[in-house]
């Protein structure tokens, strides 16, 4: 590799300039890739409710729904709302208690519950469906133009509006995360370098990592907008490492090739490529366990991030080191002390008491598995939004007028007898937390025949093979409720037509929370698998890579079981990602003392003195890396108003001092405690370790 530093550096301008031009590309793919707004189709494509969505879509041409509320309108007035609503693009129709059923039909012949369900004081209910999906560009549109048709009287409530809002909300806010990253990682860094200007280098340097792996997004189509806002600041705080390593490889080539930094830079390129590649991959490993699930949106953040990671390795070697040596006046006036103290007593102290820190890893390890194992987690995501969006006010308008928590569909058989599907509702109605349910039988009842409606609404609840029934439910999407209330109505419609499915945010919901829970145990375990078989190989050991995980899964442990202890909700993800992306996000702390413990070993050291060593040389680059990391998350856990941004990044930025702390102080002791075990199932270590003890004798 030193072959390739040394060309690194021989093109240094040239490679500053390809890489700029690759700038423009770059920014490019990032407007052109679309940005998903909707977490819910990121379930698998096979499972029946998304199968029924499909359904809607292509027989009735209706994707998205969302129910309207009206208030303080006249008649005449609704009716005009309603007739400018089925004007906006993509509203595949209007379904209202003016339009419904026609002149044709007397209001009195409609019973009175069905009357009540649609009309309250001076508030009314709208149905409005598009023929677009409910996160599709058009849809969202769509629904920005009806709430401008009459924007004090008209409350758009559903998932779309809600998707819509958390759009408008994330655009708004994704700039300032990046600028918080940026300014809190740059103090970090000038507080903790010996050089004001270098944390800019380094910052530039990543900045254009971050914009090739936005850019290059494109290829895939589009991206979550959990995947947009958290991979920057992700990206940032992970490779960050790899920048810090090559500065400090390259000071201490310096020192050993004085008057000539090329060499010193070529030296620090070869260096780096042999400790980062080695370490990155952990961290890779860690992001494509990800993509086992079967929730496609941890297939969208592991590939994004796995790839940010990759041109973060690229990028240090590359990029950073060009940037350096054009910048090497600049730097060399910026110099100053490092603030960090040498660490000496503090290695010493927590080496001379390995036994009590081990003994503190045993009592912390019981709480904390506890906590983790008992951390409530919520799946609906509307709930932590700010409560004055629009979407957010209108679903409370609904719930408070209407008892209407949720409003879910079911699709028939058309051929089902009137008869039949009245039966079929009516045992609907008794289940608990139902208010109504709406369909062509069901509403018409025996006494109204289909030939006095209209073509134009009876279309929308029949199509083809299938016929539309319309629950409402007083039942919160995500509800422990509202999953039985679905569990019941599958039962029932099952008996009545075998091939019906319950379809709508709700049953997609319950179905995300099955799926998720599954998920969570298959990341978790291929993440530490892969892991293990990584650091198994890397240091030819058996038992330090149960020592490295062990250590690491205690710090997970007690970030994810804080929340229990405090009272917390998590959004589902976290519980599914944070672990995954703190395991391999920080097992470099660990990887990188033990190496240095390795070598001390090797070196003729006594096993206390080459644990007091490594932590002694390991605590700054820990720290800097863990607070270069906690800066490019915490602020954006601080300000972000969407709580799946705000607690992934807080979590993550709790998680690496958390890991930081674990890693100084019981890693050091586990290492002395079980260095007799280590040598023997390691290679490497058992000579070293035989030849100081003959001394010793």
């Amino acid at each position: 590799m030193l072959n390739f530093g040394e060309k690194v550096v021989k093109h240094r301008k040239r490679i500053l300039f390809i890489c700029l031009l690759l700038l423009i590309p770059s920014v490019l793919g990032v407007i052109k890739t679309r940005i998903n707004y909707d977490v819910l189709t990121y379930l698998p494509d096979d499972i029946e409710t998304i199968k029924g969505q499909n359904i809607l879509l292509d027989d009735f041409g209706k994707g998205a729904f969302s129910i309207v509320v009206t208030e303080g309108l006249t008649t005449s007035q609704k009716a005009q709302l309603g007739e400018k609503m089925e004007q906006v693009d993509h509203v595949a129709s209007v379904i209202s208690y003016e339009n419904a059923l026609g002149a044709s039909v007397p209001e009195e012949l409609l019973p009175e519950k069905y009357r009540e369900s649609v009309k309250k004081g001076d508030t009314a209910l709208m149905a409005v469906f598009f023929d677009t999906s409910t996160s599709a560009d058009e849809t969202m549109q769509a629904i920005k133009e009806i709430r401008q048709l009459s924007a004090n009287h008209c409350f758009v409530s559903g998932m779309s509006a809600v998707v819509t809002d958390t759009k408008d909300l994330a655009e708004h806010e994704e700039p300032i995360y990046v600028m918080i990253a940026v300014v809190l990682a740059a103090i970090v860094l000038a507080v903790c370098m010996d050089s004001y200007i270098i944390p800019l280098i380094f910052l530039m340097g990543i900045g254009m990592e971050i914009l090739y792996n936005l850019g290059s997004n494109y290829f895939m189509g589009e991206i979550s907008y959990v995947t947009k806002a958290l991979s920057a600041v992700l990206q940032l705080g992970v490779t960050m490492d790899y920048s810090i390593f090559l500065w400090h490889s390259y000071q201490e080539e310096c020192e050993k090739i004085p008057g000539n930094k090329e060499a010193a830079m070529a030296q620090a390129i070869h260096h780096t490529i042999t400790s980062v590649s080695g370490s990155s991959i952990t961290t890779i490993a860690g992001f494509v366990a990800l993509c086992f699930m079967t929730y496609k949106l941890g297939l969208d953040l592991g590939i994004v991030m796995a790839k940010g990671v990759v041109f973060g390795v690229i990028g240090s070697v590359t990029i950073l080191p060009s940037m350096i040596l054009v910048c090497d006046t600049l730097i060399q006036k910026t110099l100053h002390r490092e603030v960090i103290p040498g660490m000496s007593r503090p290695a010493a102290f927590i080496t001379r008491h390995s036994k009590v820190f081990g003994l503190l890893f045993l009592v912390l390890l019981v709480p904390s598995l506890i906590g983790y194992t008992s951390t409530d987690v919520y799946y609906n995501l509307d709930a932590t939004l700010p409560k004055d969006l629009d979407s957010i006010v209108a679903n409370e308008k609904l719930d408070e007028e209407y008892e209407i928590g949720s409003t879910y569909m079911v699709l028939a058989d058309s051929d089902l007898p009137g008869k039949t599907a009245r039966a079929m509702a009516d045992e609907i109605k008794e289940v608990e937390g139902v208010n109504t349910v709406l369909g062509m039988d069901t509403v018409l009842g025996p006494m109204i025949p289909k030939e006095m409606v209209p073509d134009s609404v009876l279309g929308e609840l029949e199509a083809g093979s299938w016929q539309l029934m319309i629950i409402n439910s007083q039942e919160k999407v995500a509800s422990g409720a509202v999953n039985k209330q679905i569990r019941e109505i599958n039962e029932i419609v099952n008996t009545y037509d075998k091939k019906a499915m319950v379809i709508g945010e709700a049953p997609c919901t319950k179905d995300l929370i099955s799926i998720t829970n599954h998920d969570f145990k298959v990341v978790s375990f291929v993440s530490i698998i892969v892991i293990f078989l990584i650091i198994a190989i890397t240091f030819r050991s058996i038992s330090l890579p149960v020592l490295l995980v062990a250590v690491i899964q205690l710090a997970i442990f007690i970030n994810m079981g804080i929340p229990y202890y405090t009272g917390t909700q998590l959004p589902f993800i976290a519980s599914i990602c944070i672990g995954t992306i703190q395991l391999g996000a920080t097992v470099d702390y660990a990887i990188l003392m033990t190496t240095r413990f390795r070598r001390e070993i090797q070196l003729g050291q006594e096993r206390k003195d080459a644990a007091r060593i490594a932590l002694e040389t390991s605590i700054p680059s820990v720290i800097v890396s863990a607070l270069c990391f906690f800066a490019a998350t915490f602020g954006v856990g601080i300000y972000s108003d969407i709580d799946m941004i705000s607690a992934l990044c807080s979590l993550m930025a709790r998680g690496a001092l958390i890991s930081m702390v674990i890693v100084i102080f019981i890693l050091p002791a586990m290492l002395v405690l079980f260095s007799s075990v280590i040598c023997k199932t390691s290679k490497g270590f058992k000579k070293e370790v035989v030849y100081d003890e003959k001394r010793e004798a």
